[in-house]
């Protein structure tokens, strides 16, 4: 029986990094299709997010069946919780990509807009943030989860600065009343672009928190911990 646990166990966690791998291949191809105004590969990713769906149902299926016949304890029991939780903030991600893909197909239609340096700074915070949350479940690091959440103070202040930009933006330039209207339309959905990558870092800083929770069985949610006491 307790080999069986351990199998299904490894099964769940091939199946969360499975789910790491596509969703940031999402998070990867929908920000190229923003900055390269590529509307195929935005439909890529639109297309691609039923994948990542129907792994996050394998993912409560694996961890209905665990707690239910193993009645595991501990750390174990931690895991498949916080595992559960991780998918859930994966889907979430993935949901954010397809939501930026949208928005990128929009834009593509119309001549581009300035270059914003906080967007570009947003999404390598991004990216960053995302892929050393997968690495904190992976390598079971704690001290990780806490490095997330103070980068994403700096994904903040991006997302600020863009907003600021485009508003500045909006009520300076084309006075002509059509130009305007469409400036505004480019600009919102550059700005609901800006937020979904601000999202981004929200929910990887999840994924550290859960890593905290099953490694060392402590909440570190909605909280600052000093890490020398």
């Amino acid at each position: 029986m307790e080999r069986h646990f351990f199998k299904e166990l490894e099964n769940l966690k091939m199946t969360i990094l499975n789910m790491a791998a596509l969703t940031q291949r999402a998070l990867e191809n929908a920000t190229t299709a923003y900055l390269e105004r590529d509307e195929k590969l935005a439909q890529t990713v639109i297309d691609g997010d039923k994948k990542i769906n129907e792994l996050e149902v394998q993912v409560d299926q694996y961890t209905l069946k665990l707690l239910a016949l193993e009645q595991p304890m501990a750390k174990d029991l931690r895991t498949i919780m916080g595992t559960a939780k991780i998918s859930n903030e994966l889907e979430r991600i993935a949901d954010q990509a397809v939501n930026i893909s949208e928005r990128s197909q929009f834009l593509c239609k119309y001549p581009p807009l300035k270059t914003i340096p906080a967007m570009d700074q947003l999404i390598d915070v991004s990216f960053a943030m995302f892929k050393k949350a997968v690495a904190c479940f992976v390598n079971e690091e704690t001290k990780a989860a806490y490095e997330i959440r103070e980068m994403d103070d700096r994904a903040d202040a991006y997302t600020l600065e863009v907003l600021h930009t485009l508003v500045e933006y909006m009520v300076k330039n084309t006075p002509e009343s059509e130009r305007r209207r469409l400036n505004t339309r480019r600009s919102i959905q550059t700005i609901i672009i800006s937020r979904c990558l601000e999202r981004v870092c929200d929910l990887s800083t999840n994924i550290g928190e859960h890593v905290a929770f099953i490694t060392e069985g402590i909440n570190i949610k909605h909280q600052y911990i000093d890490r020398k006491e």
